[in-house]
């Protein structure tokens, strides 16, 4: 019993740290964006962000166009899928009206 209540637990571990290791990160898509967008954009970040509500970001992204979006903003630039979720949770956790 005791055996079979470890194994849960590890596992269940195991689990969230994948999640979370998964997951989007907000430091992670300002550094993105520091690394990769900042020059194209020719703005800070919080600038970057501040031009859409959290619900506009929130629109774009469900609809799937926020490389559009950043090409917009950025004079053409894009970004690579994978990076997406991050630059969508930094832009999100600093838009106009958060």
């Amino acid at each position: 019993m005791k055996k079979l209540f470890n194994i849960t637990i590890s596992t269940l571990l195991g689990l969230t740290l994948v999640t979370t290791t998964i997951s989007a990160d907000v430091t992670k898509g300002e550094k993105i964006y520091n690394q990769k967008l900042i020059s194209k954009c020719g703005i800070s970040g919080k600038k970057f962000a501040s031009k859409h509500s959290q619900d506009e970001w929130e629109e774009i992204h469900d609809a799937g166009k926020l490389n559009d979006e950043i090409k917009k903003i950025c004079h053409g630039a894009t970004i690579d899928e994978k990076s997406l979720p991050h630059i969508y949770d930094f832009a999100y956790e600093n838009a106009s009206d958060s």
